[in-house]
């Protein structure tokens, strides 16, 4: 019997065994460090017969899960990073378990399940669903919403010039010209993708000490344009900082000017969920396009993106795959058409697992507790010395840096800085930069962050401080 056959006979103890590492690994998390020093695997050959599972699990026990990040725990405070809620958690281990592949329908529930979980989330953010509303696909992540919304918006651009761009290729396309104050990387790294050129964008001035774009420089540089096709890409939760741009005006003008708007709201979509922040998002409606994240605020594991658009047209004809085996007659969309990928999993598991679990309610509690702890932090970083806020705490970012003076080994002392705050092992920072002044960011996203952790997360500031001034001295 073969090593495969052996280990599906003994699938209940094989998940057991699983099921006892994760919970152990899970319950632990708050006392471990938050992030490992260890980032390298000790080499190793393939064996010509593999050792099974129960075994491979004990291995992951002893090598591996010592020196993975505390990224699902609650004082993970890097880039925007959600941690899994038990009900996604399962809805993920049944992900795996079903292992549908939802992209052509005919087969299974999996795409009509797809289908109404976006419906929920697209009511979650108070935006219309549907054949006069938004539609789309769940997409790996920003980059792969953002990569759909470049491939939207060219062909968009391609009809405006006559041309058809997805068939013919865009090595010469021209007449366009596309506007942004603060596109996030992964957007201009979809302008790259799509052959539109990641540098191949005018730059529109911001408001003064503020990350968002000027409503008055844009509606300069729209009137001044001559391009027949024009493209705007705003911000709902701009990364270094979490400021918002007036989404209304900027609809306003792109109405006025004929313009596609695209709003990258990857995390600052989720505003919306609440009354009291949903204003910074209000117009975000009016968008062509949006792209967000699952696994950042709704906490559901890796990988979940989103990506919704009011003109399913587009993203069909460029996203469409056609052969004789995918031909159906289901109902059901097939997402296939709708995504870069034509293998998926069953992403909408997990997401329909944590809105079926927790409600509108709970999402809810889940952003306004997140926004008063970043508000909390904030506060009492302008009452901590050596420290100093780089810009005011508007939603769920806390933008800092320590205070060295304005010499010029300023910025390399603030990663030092950064550095010995995360070796404290109780907190775990990424670097941020405004306004030419580089300092470090906290994201609060995770469910499971407390009141307390604010209290280890500033002894952590202060023992970071400690130690690069001793260092310094010595």
């Amino acid at each position: 019997m073969s090593v495969m056959h052996e280990d599906n006979a003994d699938l209940p103890a094989i998940l057991e065994a699983a099921r006892r590492i994760a919970v152990d690994f899970r319950s632990g998390v708050a006392g471990r460090p938050v992030a490992s020093p260890v980032t390298t695997v000790a080499e190793q050959r393939l064996p010509e017969r593999g050792v099974g599972s129960v075994q491979a699990l004990e291995r992951f026990e002893k090598e591996i899960a010592p020196h993975l990040s505390g990224s699902v725990g609650p004082r993970y405070l890097g880039y925007v990073t959600g941690g899994a809620t038990a009900a996604s958690l399962a809805g993920d281990w049944l992900t795996g378990a079903v292992d549908q592949n939802p992209p052509s329908p005919g087969d299974s529930i999996a795409p009509a399940l797809t289908h109404e979980t976006i419906g929920m989330l697209a009511d979650l953010f108070g935006l219309p669903f549907g054949k006069d509303g938004f539609d789309g696909t769940y997409t790996s992540g920003a980059l792969g919403a953002n990569l759909l919304g470049a491939s939207c918006y060219r062909e968009w651009i391609g009809r405006k010039l006559s041309r058809n761009v997805t068939h013919d290729g865009a090595m010469d396309l021209s007449g366009f010209e596309v506007f942004s104050a603060s596109p996030h990387a992964t957007m201009l790294k979809a302008q790259g993708m799509v052959g539109m050129g990641r540098r191949n964008y005018t730059s529109v001035s911001r408001l003064p000490g503020r990350e968002a774009m000027s409503v008055d420089a844009l509606a300069a540089a729209l009137a001044a344009s001559t391009a027949r096709a024009k493209v705007v890409i705003a911000s709902a939760g701009i990364v270094s900082t979490g400021d918002f741009e007036d989404l209304n005006a900027i609809a306003d003008l792109c109405e006025n000017h004929g313009a596609w708007l695209h709003v990258d709201g990857a995390f600052g979509l989720f505003a919306r969920c609440s009354p009291r922040f949903a204003e910074l998002a209000a117009g975000v409606e009016r968008a062509d396009s949006i792209t967000t994240d699952c696994h950042k605020w709704l906490n559901v594991p890796y990988d979940s993106g989103l990506f919704l658009t009011r003109h399913l047209d587009l993203l069909e004809d460029a996203m469409r795959l056609t052969a004789p085996y995918l031909e159906t007659d289901d109902p059901a969309p097939s997402y296939i058409n709708r995504s870069v990928e034509s293998s998926q999993r069953f992403r909408a598991l997990p997401v329909w697992m944590t809105l079926l679990a927790y409600g509108r309610a709970g999402v809810r509690d889940m952003v306004e507790r997140t926004c008063d702890l970043a508000a909390e932090l904030g506060d009492r970083i302008t009452t901590m010395q050596g420290y100093e806020l780089l810009a005011p705490v508007r939603l769920n970012i806390v933008l800092f840096r320590g205070v060295f003076g304005e010499d010029e080994t300023s910025n390399a002392r603030q990663k030092a800085l950064m550095e010995a705050i995360n070796a404290t092992g109780r907190v775990f920072l990424t670097p941020g930069l405004f306004d030419g002044k580089q300092g470090m960011r906290a994201a609060f996203s995770n469910w499971m962050t407390q009141p307390h952790d604010i209290d280890i997360i500033a002894d952590a500031l202060e023992a970071g401080r400690y130690s690069l001034t001793r260092e310094g001295a010595a």
